[in-house]
């Protein structure tokens, strides 16, 4: 017996709403918004200030010294100093490292608490607007000054030394974090505040069970990778003189010690990839929770 397959005929409906469609989207692509003269003064923009930026850079090649400088610390890479990168004393590359480590953390952490109040206080979605517009006058003037700058300025007060990193590092992360902590704390889910508020638990409850669950998370990984650029600015603090690694560094250089400088150089790359590795594992974590 054969098996007599009986296909289903679409119907007038079915056909007309399919045509329906099919105009649909023909209209759809023929109305679509025409944006290459947006496209073009775009690209006009960008050659001219790309004109305008090369007109008064001039590459001139390397100098004498330039070159002398580039070879030395590529001697000093492949042969650096293994009694200076493994000592014990407090001019040797642990010790520095851990200086360095010591600046970045606390200027982190320190930063970290003191961004929460601000950043509190220029949400939008707790705060009156007018508070929120002058406290991220205030924010927006922290980030405006360069760390180097605020570390010249602190120099003064405090004196060279690692105390001064650590509170330049502090004021910097402010700026940074708070912006981060903003965009968290704006973007909360309110239901869950409305249920707990149904429920008649207090205003501490609700930030115990409410708030912080939704914010812990977003704060540790924003704290986490600011953790990351001040381990890197805090080599960039010693040079004026803000304690790490730094001030050794440009010392050897100007020096020309080579074999130190290679030695220094080892030393933050890998405390760098180190921290780097551990940081992307734990934000990975927060974020994934795998």
């Amino acid at each position: 017996m054969k098996n007599n397959k009986t296909k289903t005929r679409p119907t007038i409906e079915e056909i007309e709403q399919t045509i329906d469609k099919k105009l649909t989207a023909a209209e759809m692509y023929a109305n679509r918004p025409r944006k290459w003269l947006l496209y073009m003064l775009v690209a006009l923009c960008i050659a001219l200030l790309v004109g305008w930026s090369s007109k008064d850079i001039r590459f001139t090649g390397l100098t004498a010294t330039g070159t002398e400088v580039a070879k030395g610390v590529l001697h000093g890479v492949f042969g650096p100093d293994f009694n200076l990168m493994f000592g014990g004393s407090d001019t040797d590359v642990p010790y520095l490292l851990l200086q360095t480590v010591a600046i970045a953390v606390l200027g982190t952490l320190i930063g970290a608490i003191l961004a929460i109040p601000f950043a509190f206080l220029a949400s939008f979605n707790i705060m009156p607007k007018p508070v929120a517009y002058v406290v991220r006058i205030i924010i927006l003037m922290i980030r405006t000054i360069p760390s180097i700058v605020w570390a010249l300025m602190w120099i003064r007060v405090t004196g060279p030394g690692a105390a001064c990193g650590v509170i330049t590092q502090s004021v910097c992360s402010i700026g940074m974090i708070s912006k981060m902590y903003i965009t968290a704390i704006e973007d909360l889910d309110t239901h869950i505040l409305e249920s707990l508020d149904a429920m008649g638990c207090t205003p501490f409850q609700k930030i115990r069970y409410g708030v912080i669950p939704q914010l812990t998370a977003s704060f540790i990984s924003t704290t986490i990778y600011r953790f990351d650029i001040n381990l890197k600015d805090a080599t960039t603090l010693g040079i004026v003189g803000a304690g790490g690694i730094g001030a050794s560094l440009v010392q050897c250089l100007n020096s020309r010690r080579w074999a130190m400088v290679g030695s220094f150089v080892w030393g933050l790359m890998v405390l760098v990839l180190l921290i780097e590795f551990v940081s992307t594992r734990i934000r990975r974590k927060l974020a994934h929770g795998a």
